[in-house]
């Protein structure tokens, strides 16, 4: 009996170790591992494009007034229109004439200067003006064709001022408006004057001297 109870235990001894070898296999088979995947790189190659900096210049052309060229002494004729007198004024009338072959304009004032019987400057004081004791003369721009003429005017004094006397001027020097440039004309009898005398503008043809 005592060797039938050893011959029992053993075959349980003998078990119980497979069944844990089993169960431990079973245990290790049933076992899952996650494997952790693996980082894939993913080079991206961004192109830039190319910046271009464009320059712009700003290019402002100026175009002159299309329109004649200034009238100039050298293409004009200076004539003595006449003169007359009332209540101890003085009138003289002049005329510019293109002689050129072109239309020129003409504006404004033209610089005067008395001259004596040899030709010498006498003391002229000229005051522009648009409204002198014979009326209104208007500025104006004149486009002067070929053959055209404009006029001006000057007064005179006939009674001079404090202790001035009166010369005569036999001829003028005159500076056509905008330029610099002369031109000079016989006055045929001779002209009082004081040494102040007013000047108008250049006016239409020979507007600007009335007439007797």
């Amino acid at each position: 009996m005592a060797a039938e109870s050893i011959g029992v235990r053993l075959p349980e001894i003998v078990v119980a170790p497979c069944l844990v070898l089993v169960l431990a296999s079973c245990g290790s088979s049933n076992s899952s591992t996650s494997a952790v995947p693996t980082p894939t790189t993913s080079t991206v190659t961004v192109t830039t494009p190319a910046t271009t900096t464009a320059t712009q210049t700003s290019q402002t052309t100026t175009t002159a007034p299309a329109g004649p060229p200034v009238c100039r002494a050298s293409t004009l004729a200076l004539s003595f229109l006449g003169s007359q007198g009332a209540a101890g004024h003085g009138l003289l009338g002049f005329a510019l004439k293109n002689t050129g072959s072109a239309t020129c304009n003409t504006v404004g004032y033209p610089g005067v200067q008395f001259l004596d019987k040899a030709g010498k400057a006498l003391p002229t004081t000229p005051t522009r003006t648009t409204s002198d004791y014979f009326g209104p003369a208007p500025k104006v721009s004149l486009n002067v064709a070929p053959g055209q003429t404009v006029s001006f005017r000057m007064g005179v004094t006939h009674v001079p001022a404090g202790h001035a006397t009166c010369t005569t001027a036999y001829s003028v020097q005159v500076i056509p408006p905008n330029d610099t440039s002369t031109l000079r004309v016989s006055l045929p009898d001779g002209a009082y004057q004081g040494g102040t005398a007013t000047v108008s503008t250049v006016r239409p043809g020979t507007s600007a001297y009335p007439g007797p």
